[in-house]
């Protein structure tokens, strides 16, 4: 936080805009600064430093935010909308897919627009209804502070993806924010935990585990330098999940008909949920008769009913937490500590399953798990506005980013879990004389061919200058900047023609589909790597077919009528292969032998240069 200077002239104070760290959460939102003291703190009183992610909006238009909102959840549920942040970036065949159940009414259409959510006759995207939390925080600060905060650090989960991390940057514009930087909450929450400590070096885990997401990243901690090793997550799991489940417990329990139960009813039922579990977690048991449509109903739960609920998905988390560990290049026993963040880590079961997957190492919750982000995002902010010297953040890209080569093939310039920001370059050539331009199509994936992995964009470099193939040397170039957002520029260096594109994110992609796109990896990874040998063979006997048969056209007064002839069965030979798509080991052998049968003819060509180009000069010994 800066501090507040007297304009000595006019006496009049004079007020800096403030950098503020913002968690904007599925379930609650933060806003935190650090105080002159160098100190991470949440803004709010002592009982409401939480601000629910709720929105209210009335027939007028106005809007409700926060703990005002939170008597319409049963009062008027219709028009409450809450977990937002889920529809972030997001299309309606995401949510189609996701089979997500709300009280309010979000508009499907089964195409790949964004989706839209009517309350009363009007419109509302979730950008907009994001914006509306980020002022309520943003009010809130300039309130606590007695200071102008126009700009902000604002946190994701790890696996967001381009188009919910635009659309998050894009509700801080909307909500009058200069958003500076937007970062992995993991990220955020290794650096409250380390950020005070001198000399530290430590490798560490960040189990984060909030309403509606959850990630597991490996951090490297070394003299104030926070190097991200490896990130997992699933954008769609958490403690409303967990709540979910007791209230279908509940309705089968009760034998209750949810197309009979109306909107407030079902609301209802979901507040209960959410209050066993905090019961729960740390008592044996909870019951509660409430009203749902008129009828009493007693709703009753015990711990260990509730642990089955729910263990699943505590499993699901503990998948990940091996995936990541592997990505790593780890072992178990090389984590020394696992830090505890978001409410739903307050859950036994939760905590249970992860100090028995993390046996051995130090299970650290000792900041509030619900403010720990928040005060990360602050310290980043802090880090930002140049007050803090002594700390370096890498953070890393979750998926790896290539380009389609011939034969389908993904050539990968920034492999996953590279450190960003960063900036990678290949170069690249064309295949046919005379090619003037080149498409270039952008994926995000792991697998070795491109069908099999997600495409983000396409663009074409235009106007190369016509040269004959392999000549041209076009340098591709991959940039992803601090937010995770990819940037892609082609250069064809010999004539300076240039094209680049900010990749437009590509909706229809499923979280659960960019989880399944890892596991795909691995258990396809010996066919993968077996077709892709197959490709690479067939692309390479093409070229030099091509090659072959350009040598023939140009120089047959080097070649005899049978060279001529044995040279062209042996390509015939070779384009049946082709045809057939016989295995790698057969191409590879019809190319050698065209190979060991043509290489006298560029010897003999050779001769003939050397001879030119020595024609009628002397040479002195």
């Amino acid at each position: 936080m800066s501090k507040i200077k007297i304009d000595i002239k006019s006496g009049s104070i004079e007020k800096k805009d403030v950098i503020v760290g913002i968690d904007l959460g599925t379930t609650n939102s933060l806003v935190a600064v650090v105080n002159e003291s160098g100190e991470a703190m949440v803004l709010g009183d002592v009982n409401h430093l939480l601000v629910p992610s709720l929105i209210h909006i009335s027939s007028k238009g106005e809007h409700t935010v926060g703990e005002a909102a939170k008597p319409f959840l049963v009062n008027d549920s219709a028009n409450t909308i809450y977990s937002v942040k889920r529809f972030l970036g997001k299309s309606y065949e995401d949510i189609t897919a996701q089979n997500q159940q709300f009280n309010y009414t979000v508009i499907d259409d089964g195409s790949e627009n964004l989706v839209k959510i009517k309350i009363h006759n009007q419109y509302y995207s979730p950008i907009t209804l994001s914006s509306f939390i980020l002022k309520e925080l943003k009010h809130r600060a300039e309130k606590l502070l007695g200071q102008t905060v126009g700009s902000a650090v604002i946190t994701v989960p790890a696996y967001f993806n381009d188009a919910q991390r635009q659309a998050t940057r894009d509700a801080g514009k909307l909500a009058g924010l200069n958003v500076l930087r937007i970062i992995n909450e993991p990220t955020a929450a290794s650096l409250a935990y380390g950020i005070n400590i001198k000399g530290l070096n430590k490798t560490i885990a960040v189990y984060d585990l909030g309403g509606g997401t959850f990630d597991i990243s490996i951090l490297k901690i070394e003299d104030g330098i926070f190097e991200v090793l490896s990130t997992h997550g699933n954008t769609h799991l958490g403690g409303d999940d967990f709540d979910a489940a007791i209230v279908q417990h509940w309705l089968k329990q009760n034998i209750l008909d949810t197309s009979n139960i109306n909107k407030n009813g079902s609301d209802n039922l979901r507040i209960h949920a959410q209050k066993a579990k905090e019961v729960l977690s740390a008592q044996e048991t909870y019951a509660e008769t409430v009203d749902i449509d008129g009828n009493e109903i007693n709703l009753t739960l015990d711990k260990t009913t509730f642990e089955n609920l729910i263990a699943d998905k505590v499993a699901k988390t503990i998948a990940a937490c091996k995936l990541a560990v592997k990505d790593a290049e780890l072992t178990i026993a090389e984590i020394e500590e696992v830090v505890m963040v978001g409410g739903s880590t307050r859950v036994p079961l939760v905590l249970n399953s992860v100090k028995n997957y993390f046996s051995g190492s130090q299970i650290d919750n000792t900041i509030n798990p619900d403010e720990v982000v928040a005060k990360g995002a602050a310290i980043e902010a802090d880090i930002l506005a140049g007050n803090r010297k002594d700390t370096v953040l890498l953070d890393v890209t979750p998926l790896s980013l290539g380009i389609e080569m011939i034969g389908g093939l993904m050539d990968i310039v920034i492999p996953r879990n590279s450190k960003i920001p960063n900036k990678v370059a290949k170069e690249y050539t064309t295949s046919v004389d005379g090619q003037i331009n080149l498409k270039i199509t952008i994926y995000q994936g792991e697998r070795e061919m491109v069908k099999d992995n997600r495409k983000l964009a396409s663009f074409e470099l235009n106007n190369i200058p016509a040269m004959p193939a392999g000549l041209p040397k076009i340098k591709i170039t991959f940039m992803v900047n601090a937010d995770g957002i990819l940037k892609v520029s082609a250069l064809e260096e010999r004539s300076g023609t240039v094209q680049e594109i900010s990749v437009k994110p590509s909706y229809g992609l499923t979280d659960e589909e960019v989880e399944q796109m890892l596991l795909d990896s691995i258990k396809f990874a010996q066919d993968d790597v077996s077709i892709r040998m197959i490709e690479e063979a067939r692309n390479e006997a093409k070229q030099l077919l091509y090659t072959a048969k350009r040598f023939i056209e140009k120089n047959q007064a080097l070649l005899s009528p049978s060279e001529q002839e044995e040279t062209q069965q042996r390509m015939n030979h070779l384009q049946k292969l082709l045809d057939k798509n016989e295995t790698k080991d057969a191409i590879l052998g019809a190319m050698d032998a065209l190979n060991d049968y043509t290489n006298p003819f560029a010897e003999r060509l050779m001769d003939k240069a050397v001879k030119n180009a020595l024609y009628g000069k002397k040479i002195i010994d």
